[in-house]
């Protein structure tokens, strides 16, 4: 699988890369346009986290009750975002998230926003989990070995 810059970059990315990973649908809305129909850069931000929270939860992870529950929450420690080409109101797009690595308390993802075969924008993100306080904590083992072996690329 190319990284996100590679696949940014031109490098062509087969239907079947296309279908690893987490796969989330999405519509733009009028609310996420600007006034001549072309998505807000902010809202891509907001489509990646949807999708990210979806992932989690299909895995058994509600933000909810990982709070409620065990006090604990992710941060985004980082993001790097590029963007392609411009996506617009009414087109359907899809969020593919990859796990690229996992560590003690953070891990990175890999995602890609499609609109048909063209990548309109690419995040790398770094989520760190931390505790109420806010303070780092470690990945709960369930977690880990719910992402080992689903949506996850290696580098």
């Amino acid at each position: 699988m190319p990284t996100a810059a590679e696949a940014v970059a031109g490098k062509r990315v087969s239907a079947a890369e296309r279908m690893l990973g987490h796969q989330f649908p999405l519509r733009v809305y009028y609310e996420d346009t600007d006034a001549g129909g072309i998505v807000y850069y902010a809202n891509y931000l907001k489509f990646a986290e949807r999708a990210r929270t979806e992932m989690l939860r299909e895995l058994g992870f509600s933000h909810g009750d990982l709070h409620h529950t065990q006090s604990l929450g992710f941060v985004v420690r980082r993001c790097c975002v590029e963007y392609r080409h411009s996506a617009r109101l009414d087109e359907s797009l899809t969020v593919q998230t990859l796990i690229a690595t996992i560590r003690g308390a953070s891990f990175d993802l890999r995602q890609l926003i499609w609109r048909d075969e063209r990548i309109t924008a690419s995040l790398e993100v770094t989520l760190a989990m931390v505790d109420g306080r806010g303070r780092a904590a470690r990945l709960p083992k369930s977690l880990i070995a719910a992402l080992t072996p689903q949506y996850r690329v290696g580098k």
